[in-house]
């Protein structure tokens, strides 16, 4: 018997651990504050601003093992309506998302005039503002009003991507069912082959999903070696998969993606939950990771602005500072999870929601340019 993909306390803690990393990435990336801090945390600091944004590889490896168990199982399409399951995930996606970015455009107008920092997004227009709410921010050449917006536009495409790949396959008439599973499995390898060794070396295309469907497709792999009665031919493809990718063109973001993934295989497949220490705040953390990548830029921008009005040069204060932009981003991600992400989403929710991103971004611009 194996371990449920849904809310599984080893998924969660996983997210929790990733969740914090790429907190932490941002704020010795962001603002001014990991600056002035440096001098104390010097190893610390430089090893999260160049290396804090791989768990962003966990993220994805873990998307594309749960998309596995909800669409495929068992390697053929379970789902009746590739459109319908498209549809109700980007509403889930951009319910929580556009109440974030509402928040971050309210911070950003709210520090501009104290915080002189590249991190500060500028005055929204309506084009920006737009592109954000349909997450096609990167591909139009807008900037993004927050710093995870990115990710949830390659979640959107990579889900929908698998999704119609499976529904393409189910299409075909007169495949017997064990062929079907077949192809729909070589047509994953194959997809994930061609990220990993091609379209995932061309940084130009990373504001599209093939750019990240490696990581994603050996996630999916993943779940099936995990379910598979022998986890052999799957881990050896994933080996075969990773190792010629890493031979082509070393990248550590896709070594990292393909140790998760092979990890990942070996964790899940134990039989007992490794007692690790602070496993329960871990899994609390890993329930509302989404909301809470969401919502932590614009509290780290309100807390930057006021450290450095306040302790402009205080090592000491500075550090305090981002210890306490990470406390309350975890308070306000749960407020979002509670408040928000937990309630059944619905499109008149998610229009209302992008209504009034779109509308709080013309009054901040208004506002901004009133004499």
């Amino acid at each position: 018997m194996h371990p449920s993909a849904s809310r599984n306390p080893l998924i969660d803690a996983f997210k929790g651990l990733a969740c914090a990393a790429i907190v932490w990435h941002h704020l010795a990336f962001y603002g001014p504050m990991s600056d002035i801090a440096q001098p104390l945390w010097p190893g610390a600091v430089a090893w999260l601003y160049d290396y804090g944004r791989m768990a962003v590889q966990v993220f994805l490896v873990l998307g594309g093992y749960l998309a596995a168990a909800s669409l495929a199982p068992l390697g053929v399409a379970r789902f009746d309506s590739a459109s319908v399951l498209v549809t109700r995930r980007f509403v889930r996606l951009v319910v929580p998302y556009a109440a974030a970015l509402v928040l971050a455009v309210l911070a950003a107008a709210l520090v501009r005039p104290w915080l002189d920092d590249a991190s500060v997004p500028g005055e929204p227009s309506l084009p920006q503002l737009l592109a954000n709410a349909l997450l096609l921010q990167d591909i139009v050449g807008e900037e993004a009003l927050s710093a995870g917006a990115w990710y949830v536009a390659i979640d959107f495409q990579l889900f929908a991507l698998t999704c119609l790949l499976f529904a393409a396959v189910r299409s075909v008439p007169g495949l017997a069912p064990r062929r079907r599973v077949r192809w729909a499995q070589a047509l994953v390898v194959l997809a994930t082959a061609a990220s990993l060794w091609g379209f995932n070396r061309d940084s130009g295309l990373d504001m599209w999903g093939v750019y990240f469907f490696g990581s994603y497709g050996l996630g999916v792999l993943a779940f099936w070696a995990v379910r598979a009665p022998r986890a052999t031919r799957w881990l050896a493809v994933m080996a075969v998969l990773g190792a010629l990718a890493l031979a082509l063109d070393f990248r550590l973001r896709i070594a990292v993606a393909w140790a998760v993934a092979l990890g990942l295989v070996g964790v899940m497949r134990s039989p007992a939950v490794p007692a690790w220490p602070g496993m329960a705040a871990l899994q609390r953390l890993g329930q509302m990771s989404y909301s809470m990548f969401l919502v932590h830029f614009p509290v780290c921008l309100v807390v930057n602005a006021v450290v450095g009005q306040l302790w402009p040069q205080s090592p000491t204060w500075n550090a305090a500072g981002m210890l306490l932009a990470f406390g309350l981003s975890l308070v306000a991600g749960r407020q979002l999870y509670e408040q928000v992400e937990r309630r059944v989403p619905s499109w008149t929710l998610a229009l209302r929601w992008q209504a009034g991103l779109v509308g709080t971004g013309v009054l901040v611009a208004l506002a901004d340019n009133f004499p």
